[in-house]
């Protein structure tokens, strides 16, 4: 039974408690256990894990401040007229179990309970961590939607093969085992944003092969926002597709907190312009990655982050609503 409007779970209003008082949650919403969740929309979902991080580690502290800056997020859209809570349950589901020491362990288990979520027919918003942990959240999705499309915000393709000889599973690989694995579609794939140096000519050549869709920053430079995100629209497709919001498509002077920073890349208007074009996609889910709180102690990467994950939460809601009533 669809819940009415007065019964769906709402953010604390800052002019009852303030906005630095009362416990974090994503968007100031009701915490709710996972095995308590039977009906929910929309569960938003930390990830605290960078255990596929390469170099500049940091990004498992990105959902803990990432939740304290969301505290600054109001309840309704102006550009988009939606207010998200008024027409979807949503929550936090809190922190998704994880391994600081182990990596297969951890991508398993982050299947599993990912699989769960998708199997109480909630639609996942996650916070990472490093891009690697996209790749079992998209497994889960798979087994319930068949392979995904997706639109990728990135300053990287993440679709490297392997690192020091022979490491599959790192936050520049998780892409390449999305598609090996028949996971993610890579004639739906869509990557926009990408930039800086390669490690050899070659580097792009199985992107190509596949047939992934990519759209250097210089192109979109030169096309403008809208026009790529009219070709993101129709490569995507109807079929069902997830987006990946990677916090270094911004430039670092927008987002210094991550990673691998890339100078270049968006402001963070150019990247809520690009989401807001997205309504109308079968979205199945979404998430914003590699906020790296240690490298931007004043928090402005982790609101870039907040600030992209309430605009992912008004499309996915107007989703949901318009597709289930």
């Amino acid at each position: 039974m669809t819940k009415l409007k007065s019964e769906l779970y709402q953010p604390l209003s800052s002019d009852v408690v303030p906005r630095y008082a009362g416990i974090a949650t994503f968007m100031r919403l009701p915490y709710v256990a996972l095995e308590q969740a039977t009906d929910l929309d929309i569960g938003i979902v930390g990830v605290p894990w960078d255990g596929g991080t390469t170099n500049r580690a940091g990004a498992r502290h990105g959902p803990r401040q990432v939740r304290e800056m969301s505290a600054l997020m109001r309840r309704y859209h102006p550009v988009l007229d939606i207010s998200p809570y008024a027409i979807a349950n949503c929550a936090d589901l809190g922190d998704a179990p994880v391994n600081p020491l182990e990596i297969l362990g951890t991508l398993d288990g982050l299947t599993a309970h990912y699989r769960q979520i998708v199997g109480r027919g909630i639609t996942p918003l996650s916070v990472g961590g490093d891009h690697l942990v996209t790749l079992p959240i998209l497994r889960a999705l798979a087994e319930c939607h068949g392979p995904l499309g997706m639109i990728q915000f990135d300053a990287h393709s993440d679709l490297w093969d392997v690192y020091f000889g022979g490491s599959e599973y790192a936050h520049g690989t998780p892409f390449r085992r999305a598609i090996e694995e028949g996971i993610l579609d890579p004639n739906r794939l869509v990557q926009i944003g990408l930039r800086g140096g390669l490690y050899s000519a070659e580097d792009n050549a199985w992107a190509v092969e596949q047939g992934v869709h990519q759209f250097p920053i210089e192109v979109v430079d030169e096309r403008g926002c809208d026009a790529v995100l009219a070709d993101a629209l129709r490569l995507v497709g109807a079929g069902p597709t997830y987006v990946t919001f990677d916090i270094d498509c911004l430039d670092p002077a927008h987002a210094p907190g991550t990673g691998t920073p890339e100078v270049g890349g968006f402001t963070t208007l150019h990247a809520q312009r690009m989401l807001r074009r997205l309504r109308g996609v079968n979205l199945v889910g979404a998430d914003v990655v590699e906020v790296s709180p240690p490298f931007d102690p004043g928090g402005a990467t982790a609101l870039a982050g907040a600030t992209m994950l309430f605009e992912l939460i008004c499309l996915l809601a107007e989703h949901r609503a318009a597709t289930t009533g």
